[in-house]
């Protein structure tokens, strides 16, 4: 009853911190440039999580290792996250998270052309998914800007290469030690982009958008993802990863209630189509509907099974 318990509550922790990051980094960037706000989150979060493994005993990524983070740190972090959050300068928190949802659709395309057989019912769900992006920018707040429409189009771009990236270059062994590797190297990337952006503090931050960043770093970026990783390690991965088709939801939801967004009936109408055909690519990826991925090599060379290396598809928003 305990673990039954601490499942129920990891999988609720994963689906409403990770659904409500995308309100946090909107009040976030009330104050905050996007790319300072995300140099900030991840730095901070890196350095606890890589004082945490050491405190554990784990050693250090070797420099194979810090480039191969730093590699995929800039996928997931600078374009995926990164690009996320200056999209919220100009679209609801609600509608990028739905963008957002878009990833393994990306993902899917990403591994056709890499060489991977696809399933009819992937085809069918990219295409499908396509067409829900369309049907969303029928919508005035997509239509209204572009720009922000095209990096929440290509932020789970960033996402997809990351993934199909990070099973095929030597990171960490470990998970927590992996997961401070890419944070603090792709925190320090987006402060490089920062500076060149010219990004600046153009007043003291308000108080509600300093609480925000310290959500976002401490909840959204070590406690939900501990909580991912405990699921990972005790329940199958098509469970693990279902708060992907939850998150949307909670993110319109919350949008709705606390911040007072509106979603027109073209942008609502899309998103249902959109989360459709995300749930349609990862019925077709089901565990023994594809063949598992190559495991990851360790630091020693030889082939490890660790689940979190072969199952975890992303890094949390």
């Amino acid at each position: 009853m305990r673990k039954k318990a601490l499942l129920v509550l990891a999988f609720l922790a994963v689906c409403l911190i990770w659904g409500s990051t995308y309100l946090g980094m909107r009040l976030a960037l009330e104050s905050f440039p996007p790319f300072l706000m995300g140099a900030l989150r991840f730095l901070c979060a890196g350095a606890l999580l890589l004082s945490v493994a050491r405190l554990r005993g784990e050693a250090l990524p070797r420099p194979v290792e810090w480039q191969s983070s730093a590699l995929t740190g800039v996928l997931f972090f600078v374009i995926g996250n990164g690009l996320v959050a200056a999209a919220e300068q100009s679209l609801s928190s609600g509608v990028t998270s739905v963008m957002v949802a878009t990833m393994p659709l990306w993902a899917a395309i990403v591994q056709r052309i890499m060489g991977a057989r696809l399933a009819a019912a992937e085809v069918a769900g990219v295409l499908l998914g396509l067409v829900g992006v369309l049907m969303m920018n029928l919508g005035a707040e997509l239509r209204a800007s572009p720009s922000g429409t095209l990096m929440a189009l290509l932020a789970p771009l960033g996402w997809a290469l990351g993934s199909v990236v990070s099973k095929r270059v030597a990171l960490p062994a470990t998970t927590m030690m992996r997961t401070a590797a890419q944070m603090l190297s792709g925190g320090a990337a987006m402060l490089l982009v920062s500076f060149a952006r010219g990004e600046h503090m153009t007043a003291a931050p308000t108080a509600r958008a300093v609480l925000a960043l310290v959500f976002l770093c401490l909840f959204g970026s070590v406690v939900a993802f501990s909580a991912y990783v405990y699921l990972l390690a005790n329940v199958s991965a098509s469970v693990a990863t279902s708060y992907a088709y939850v998150n949307p939801v909670i993110a319109l939801a919350i949008g709705i209630v606390w911040a007072g967004e509106r979603v027109d009936a073209a942008s609502a109408s899309g998103a249902l189509v959109v989360l459709g055909a995300v749930l349609l690519v990862a019925r077709a990826r089901a565990p023994g509907s594809v063949p598992p991925p190559r495991p990851a090599p360790a630091r020693d060379g030889l082939v490890r099974t660790d689940p979190c290396v072969r199952q975890c598809p992303r890094v949390p928003t």
